[in-house]
């Protein structure tokens, strides 16, 4: 028969194993709480990349997270270059990426002395108002000729802003593309024209591109809150105070069948009816 001291040992024995398991399973449960950390973590950054690069994907891009669509990648196109009168030599390259949605309407006349002065002005009439564009020659004269040109061939005539955002740091309408599917555009692609203090204020009229540089088409988006952006995507012009107040009716709207990247086709359709260029 075992004696008090005996007894009091295996007490303690089983004491100590009991406060063992415990201290295992509290370290178990720290371990399974960081790792969900973890895991929430990389989905918030996941999720904002694929937000960023999905929403303001244009023309070719290799996905389109309006509608699943996909398309072949496309490689850039060199960037524009300085006369010694001033001008821009701009380059408006095919696009070979095969892509079924391109809309051949021919490129910019003259882009080896594309202007760099003054503005250039546009009414984008829709079904939901009007909006009045002013482009700035002077900040991204390849795409102010660009959207001039197309505005002149009818390109954007009849076509519906295919994409919506609208969040507190990134609200956008996304249009451009004659086919509504998020990969249509011309059949040439142009360099971006940005640098480091590229930022995207409210009222801000900017290109779409792909992940891909020297990828910019016809596509663009209309800013109607200060949006939170890399700087990589072309500042063309901006909207006027009636125009925004037609993007925010359009955005107070909502976003039909949102998708997983918070962002899809406004439940407000909004259609250009016709663009022209006034001034």
């Amino acid at each position: 028969m075992p004696t008090n001291k005996q007894r009091r040992q295996a007490a303690q024995r089983h004491l100590q194993r009991q406060l063992e398991r415990r201290a295992e399973m509290a370290r178990k449960r720290r371990r399974n709480i960081g790792i969900l950390v973890t895991v929430i973590a990389v989905v918030v950054v996941v999720g904002a990349a694929l937000l960023l690069t999905g929403v303001l994907a244009g023309d070719d891009d290799s996905t389109s997270a309006a509608d699943g669509t996909t398309s072949a990648p496309t490689t850039g196109t060199p960037a524009a270059t300085t006369n010694a009168d001033g001008t821009i030599s701009c380059t408006y390259g095919p696009d070979e990426s095969g892509n079924p949605n391109l809309t051949d309407v021919g490129t910019p006349p003259d882009p080896e002395a594309t202007p760099t002065q003054g503005t250039t002005t546009l009414l984008m009439s829709t079904d939901q108002g009007n909006l009045t564009l002013t482009l700035d020659r002077a900040k991204a004269p390849c795409a102010a000729a660009s959207m001039t040109f197309l505005t002149e061939q009818g390109f954007y005539d009849n076509s519906p802003c295919h994409r919506l955002v609208n969040q507190e740091s990134f609200g956008v309408l996304q249009c451009g593309d004659p086919t509504g599917s998020g990969s249509g555009g011309p059949t040439y692609k142009y360099a971006e024209e940005v640098g480091p203090d590229t930022t995207y204020p409210r009222g801000t009229i900017a290109m779409a591109k792909t992940s891909a540089p020297g990828t910019t088409g016809s596509q663009f988006f209309l800013c109607f809150v200060d949006t939170d952006l890399p700087p990589e995507y072309t500042v063309v012009g901006t909207v006027d105070e009636a125009g925004l107040a037609v993007l925010e009716t359009v955005a107070a709207g909502g976003i039909k069948d949102v998708g997983p990247t918070g962002d899809g086709a406004p439940a407000i359709p909004v259609t250009i009816q016709s663009m022209t260029v006034i001034q």
